[in-house]
């Protein structure tokens, strides 16, 4: 087996799925910069989840979002709702793992706020129920898939914003989620503080 032809062909396969993404999630990415920004300078929050590496990637957003991306700024609302394990298992252990994020979107979220929600296969029954429980709140969604968008494509209302990458790996679609995160806090960056244009 030859190592370094394995690794330069992930290396291709990664640009060859940003490049099937881009015309697709372009747009897509600016809609979310844009009601993002609008919530934050309304007052509210970002609220963020996903399983698995999606909560990584919910994690690291939230992160950017509170602390700093590239500039340096006044640190911005915004919670993963991944990352409290006495919280997720005392709701698993007690209801259901599907409502892990649900009940702590009902909780916590308030109308005008943002759930972000990542799941590659959009098929995560527990991000379906996030959505669901967001909508209840009034909240719009921003939604992260790939493929066909799974179940939570057929989920959003106007005014919620998918970036579906339409590709078939996992891990492909996670390598383009992580620029389109990136690219978002960028925009909010750019929107709410100036820089380069």
């Amino acid at each position: 087996m030859d190592l370094q032809k394995r690794i330069r062909q992930h290396f291709e396969d990664s640009i060859d799925a940003k490049r099937k993404a881009i015309e697709v999630v372009v747009p897509a990415i600016s809609d979310a910069s844009i009601i993002s920004v609008q919530a934050l300078l309304d007052g509210n929050k970002i609220l963020c989840c996903g399983n698995g590496g999606s909560a990584a990637d919910a994690q690291h957003f939230a992160a950017e979002l509170l602390n700093r991306f590239e500039i340096e700024r006044p640190g911005l609302p915004a919670l993963a709702i991944t990352t409290d394990s006495s919280t997720l298992t005392s709701i698993a252990n007690d209801y259901d793992y599907n409502q892990i994020f649900s009940k702590q979107v009902r909780a916590l979220g308030q109308a005008g706020d943002l759930l972000l929600a990542i799941s590659t296969s959009g098929n995560s029954e527990n991000i379906v129920q996030a959505i669901q429980a967001a909508h209840e709140r009034e909240m719009k969604v921003i939604s992260m898939s790939g493929r066909d968008g799974g179940r939570i494509s057929g989920l959003l209302r106007d005014g919620d914003i998918e970036i579906r990458v339409p590709v078939e790996s996992t891990a492909r679609i996670q390598e383009v989620h992580i620029l389109a995160l990136h690219c978002l806090c960028d925009l909010i960056d750019m929107q709410l503080f100036g820089g380069d244009e």
